[in-house]
């Protein structure tokens, strides 16, 4: 019997744009054969004093409900962990999230309405500019610059940020070009955003992530949360993916103003409750016990960044940029107009898992993503595939 009322979801729903990481993962997924870069993980499994948290959190029956801000031993283990890299952070600001994916979409539909104007600064992980999408907002786009380094036209970052605009999204360091926003951009940026009453929504997963040529210079990236006060419209979102090797555990965390905190509990409890305790466990002992892991992860990638950086850089047809943060190189591809069907190629005929740079957004077509939180020896060989492929 014909149906008067389609099946299908929303329009806003059905309009936003698949992943095409995903849909390149799939073509090779199960296949042994194929050494996979495209999605932004480590090689190297979580460390075992992280994983043996969690086991006695499991053996301790730890399996029930917890608070809907996360456990009190873990906000103020990230309070003081942001504290000290920024300025003092009280836990009453900290919310535990189940994943940093979820603490962008709880930030998100704690602010935007349908129908506001949210800018972002692109190429952009694809999760950052759809979510909004999904509650009905529509996004401005502004381009990050392609040359030696990415690097942002600030005044056109400006000029998009009108006074009717809601929010500004913005990943530094970003996924996927590994720019970071120096500290007198942000300057501006947080002035511009007082005066007009714009929200900064700021991913901040990668700060630890960053390949400063100061030896002395701290481990963090540039931060709003280092000159905003405690009521600015900023709102920071954060994971224990990148920088504890954590990505499967889906835990992050938000620092917002203290006035929001009430309703971000509301949206938490609608969203998801509350994170796992025995995860939330884990999160503990990684933050108390992390650094040494930190420390050897940036020294591993900055290794692996330059050695991809200078062996794509030598392939005909390849141009580079150095990336200042983040796991991942963004490289144009002479020629290449369709990213997604050149990715999907190199799955099938090299072995050779990238990300497609249309994924990004339209700004990232011609480029291709790869991630180098990866051994010398994997980064080798995938280069090699690369190189035969190029020749053939």
């Amino acid at each position: 019997m014909p149906l008067d009322h389609p099946t299908v979801a929303r329009a806003v729903v059905r309009q936003l744009e698949a992943s095409r990481i995903r849909e390149v993962a799939n073509v090779g997924m199960g296949r042994s054969d194929v050494l996979p870069f495209w999605f932004g993980e480590p090689d190297q499994v979580t460390p075992s004093f992280i994983r043996d948290a969690a086991k006695a959190g499991l053996d301790d029956g730890d399996t029930f409900y917890t608070h809907n801000y996360g456990i009190p031993p873990l906000r103020a283990a990230i309070a003081a962990y942001l504290s000290a890299l920024h300025q003092p952070i009280g836990a009453d600001r900290i919310a535990v999230t189940s994943s940093g994916v979820s603490a962008l979409m709880v930030l998100s539909q704690l602010i935007i309405n349908p129908g506001d104007r949210v800018v972002a600064v692109t190429p952009l992980w694809p999760n950052v500019a759809e979510i909004p999408k999904i509650l009905g907002a529509e996004v401005t786009r502004v381009a990050l610059q392609f040359g030696h380094t990415w690097e942002l036209d600030l005044q056109r970052l400006l000029d998009a940020l009108t006074p009717d605009t809601r929010a500004v999204l913005l990943n530094s360091p970003n996924n996927p070009t590994g720019w970071v926003m120096p500290r007198e951009q942000q300057e501006i940026v947080l002035a511009h955003c007082r005066r007009h009453g714009i929200w900064i929504v700021a991913d901040d997963v990668y700060e630890r992530l960053v390949y400063t040529d100061q030896p002395d210079a701290p481990q963090c990236a540039p931060s709003f949360l280092d000159i905003a006060a405690a009521d600015d419209r900023l709102i920071s979102s954060n994971s224990f993916s990148k920088s504890w090797l954590m990505t499967g555990w889906r835990l992050g965390w938000l620092a917002a103003p203290p006035a929001l905190m009430t309703d971000i509990g509301k949206l938490i409890e609608y969203n998801t409750s509350c994170a796992p305790g025995f995860v939330q466990r884990a999160g503990v002992v990684a933050i108390e016990r992390g650094d040494e892991i930190i420390g050897a992860t940036v020294a591993r990638y900055r290794a692996a960044r330059d050695f991809l950086y200078q062996r794509l850089n030598a392939l005909p047809g390849i141009t580079a940029p150095r990336p200042k943060g983040a796991m991942y190189l963004f490289f144009r591809v002479d020629g290449v107009s369709d990213s997604l069907a050149l990715c999907k190629q190199l799955v099938r005929e090299a072995g050779l898992g990238l990300a497609p740079g249309n994924a990004f957004g339209p700004e990232g077509e011609g480029y291709v993503r790869w991630c180098f939180a990866s051994s010398l020896e994997r980064l080798e060989d995938g280069v090699q595939r690369l190189e035969r492929f190029l020749s053939s």
